[in-house]
């Protein structure tokens, strides 16, 4: 085996070990607010990054992210917060019309394994 090869496997092999697992995706209300729990797995101290969206009528709406744009109808209500190994997104003023699938999505910085991806529905009667 070239050498170089043999380095390659081994850096990708390792660089697979740091993933961050989303081990749970809890929902609850708060008053009028929905609080939703990310709880991973964190396997390196690597920067993360999420986001939280929302799937109504087979569309993605981005309520809060440092991945991409979030929506201009969440930025007012939404926020979210960061604990050792969870991650949870606050929505103010929670609506039946706010009412979906909700999905979480972590990646860690350098991490090349992918993004993990967690979804919870969310219906305010249910809850």
């Amino acid at each position: 085996m070239n050498p170089t090869v043999g380095i390659a496997v081994i850096l990708t092999v390792l660089q697979a070990a740091h993933c961050q697992m989303i081990k749970d995706l809890s929902a609850c209300l708060l008053g009028q607010s929905l609080r939703v729990d990310c709880r991973y797995e964190n396997k390196t101290s690597n920067p993360l990054t999420y986001e939280f969206s929302i799937t109504k009528d087979n569309r993605k709406h981005v309520i809060h992210s440092t991945i991409s744009v979030s929506e201009n109808i969440y930025r007012s209500r939404a926020n979210v917060t960061m604990h050792k190994n969870l991650v949870c997104l606050y929505l103010q003023s929670f609506t039946t019309s706010d009412e979906g699938v909700y999905v979480c999505e972590l990646k860690a910085t350098n991490d090349y394994t992918g993004n993990q991806i967690k979804n919870i529905t969310v219906i305010k009667g249910e809850m």
